[in-house]
């Protein structure tokens, strides 16, 4: 980031910059350790609290369902009020929150923690992230992306090796409370981050789109997610009186009623928004709720966020749900104890994570310079490459040989964090940015790993973990092929952005 200084904002330094760029990076760097501490704590979970992978899995899907839904809200309060206040608190609540996972008495007390978590944590990404473009408003965009990104390399592998070792010395319950108290200390350092955003919000860059909320609009529109739970509630009330039924299937079927509720009330929101798009003078939103609206609007009238959201949807499930069932993995596999499962990928996935978000974050702003879609190219490319070598991974069963393979996988698959944030920005306009961000981290998780995780559980269930981690490499290759279509509207859709803010 040599020329970092030339593109920074006016009244900031470039020392500050990178004092600013490196405690955001920490501060992802804790997001993802409090994130994946429970990964690598699923065997001892298993063990302890006698559930089945299939439960194991919703562990990380109630995460990333709280996670998903609280970023719609927290991007939005992000471009709407202080985002240091935002990030700090959302630090502090997750942190503590984490640390309380230790005293849960039953799975449902650990399951309640780690929503609590999720939703704490979908904070920070929209908040840190729009900063970050405020920071970087011109070339250095996608390296500073990248580096921030190091974040969920460092912090995902940490919570691996750490995690393992602490749960051997201590007990996973110790581990929690080890791991999530520091963030409560951290909090009050990131609350004192100077905000690179113009006192002005934003321009007035499209017309403002107003939807009148009624009670009989939000019944309408809430209805399918009242529905799906009261049946959810009554088929898993009717399978509890079964006798013979698989272990959690009460559980799944739970989770699958609701989450088809769920998804069914986002579409009738965005038929509704769509319905009532007259068009006012623009300026300001005048609530949260027009914020979020005029925010879906742009998202569907934009076909590269179509493509991102979509793609990043495909290419997250298939990184976290490899980095969730790794640790399993190598000890049900390959024979490796909590401890060897977390040495042996330990220093490999934090080297290779470093080096892919750096070299992705490089790679995506050289290749800007050749061409507008050189960000969406990068963003791509990891996958393509990097899922065959995915495949070979989980078939071999030498533990050097994984290792390698292991650290090439890692490597590729880590690229378009940089690149992918940079495009989003690229395409939004400024004083919307981290709503924007908000509503893909929302899209990504609900259609990504809040569906894989507790599928690949499912799966490894019935035939076992490495038949169900075979499925990953082929949607991370898919979700690197729909990436490419913004290639021939990346460009237009950029123009689309700074035409009115030249003007």
């Amino acid at each position: 980031m040599a020329s970092a200084g030339a593109h920074r904002r006016p009244d900031l330094s470039a020392g500050y910059l990178w004092f600013a760029l490196s405690l955001l990076t920490l501060g992802n760097l804790l997001n993802y350790l409090d994130r994946n501490i429970i990964l690598a704590l699923f065997e001892p979970i298993k063990n302890d609290l006698r559930i089945t992978d299939t439960q194991l899995g919703w562990l990380g899907s109630s995460f990333a369902i709280t996670f998903a839904l609280g970023a719609l809200a927290s991007g939005v309060l992000s471009d709407l009020r202080s985002r240091r206040a935002v990030m700090a608190g959302g630090m502090a609540l997750w942190s503590g929150f984490t640390a309380l996972g230790g005293v849960a008495g039953t799975y449902w007390h650990l399951l309640t923690s780690r929503a609590v978590v999720g939703a704490a944590e979908s904070s920070y990404l929209p908040s840190a992230q729009a900063m970050l473009a405020d920071y970087f408003p011109d070339r250095g965009r996608a390296q500073a992306m990248g580096i921030f990104w190091i974040g969920l390399a460092v912090g995902g592998v940490l919570a691996v090796w750490l995690g393992g070792h602490l749960a051997a010395a201590f007990g996973w319950r110790t581990t929690l409370m080890v791991v999530g108290l520091p963030g409560v200390l951290f909090a009050v350092l990131l609350g004192r981050l100077r905000d690179p955003r113009p006192r002005r919000r934003r321009p007035a860059v499209h017309a403002v789109r107003r939807v009148p909320v009624t009670t009989r609009i939000v019944l309408r529109a809430g209805l399918p997610l009242l529905t799906s739970l009261l049946v959810g509630a009554a088929a898993t009330g009717f399978l509890f009186l079964v006798r013979g039924m698989p272990a959690a299937a009460d559980t799944a079927v739970f989770g699958s009623i609701v989450g088809l509720g769920l998804i069914w009330t986002i579409v009738k929101w965005v038929r509704i928004a769509m319905r009532h798009h007259h068009q006012v003078p623009a300026g300001e939103p005048e609530d949260a709720l027009d914020e979020m609206l005029d925010a879906g609007l742009l998202v569907l009238r934009t076909p590269t966020l179509i493509w991102m959201f979509v793609g990043g949807a495909l290419t997250t499930a298939a990184m976290n749900s490899l980095v969730a069932w790794s640790a399993s993995y190598l000890q049900r596999v390959l024979d490796l104890t909590l401890v060897e499962a977390g040495r042996q990928i330990g220093l490999v996935g934090l080297v290779a994570g470093v080096l892919g978000s750096w070299i992705g974050g490089r790679l995506g702003d050289r290749l800007m310079e050749l061409t507008p879609s050189g960000r969406v190219i990068a963003s791509a490319l990891g996958f393509i490459l990097g899922a065959p070598v995915c495949v070979v991974l989980l078939l071999v069963s030498d533990v050097g040989m994984f290792a390698l393979l292991f650290f090439v996988v890692v490597f590729c698959f880590t690229w378009y964090n940089g690149p992918i944030a940079a495009v989003l920005f690229d395409v939004v306009p400024a004083g919307i940015g981290a709503t924007v961000m908000g509503a893909y981290v929302f899209f990504i998780h609900i259609a990504g790993d809040a569906i894989a995780l507790p599928v690949v559980g499912f799966l490894s269930d019935r035939y076992g973990l490495r038949v169900a981690l075979m499925t990953l490499p082929a949607v991370g290759l898919l979700g690197g092929a729909v990436l490419l279509f913004a290639v021939p509207t990346v460009a237009r859709d950029m123009a689309r952005v700074r035409e009115p803010a030249a003007a």
